[in-house]
């Protein structure tokens, strides 16, 4: 079942006393692999950020910096809309 308030308290002290331990000692990661596992979150994170970062850019540009936006002029209609899609198949004309 689920931890008493009182188990609680002391679990997240005990967690305290051992972190600040380790910040006291200087030592924060037990092994080599802890740091590097640290740089690779850290490298996650960053990249993350760096793409959201991208797509706000993106959107703000998109919307300001247009040149239709700019003048108010109505979007030029792309070419492709214009023509009908596919082939016209000629056998079954009658």
């Amino acid at each position: 079942m689920g931890l008493s308030v009182e188990e609680l308290g002391e679990e997240l002290k005990v967690t305290a006393q051992e972190v600040l331990g380790r910040l006291r000692s200087r030592q924060l990661f037990q092994s080599p692999w802890d740091t590097a596992a640290f740089i690779v979150f850290l490298a996650f994170v960053g990249t993350v950020l760096l793409l959201l970062l991208l797509v706000i850019a993106h959107c703000c540009c998109s919307c300001c910096c247009s040149p239709g936006a700019r003048r108010g002029s109505p979007r030029k209609v792309s070419p492709w809309k214009e023509r009908p899609k596919g082939v016209d198949n000629l056998a079954l004309e009658p």
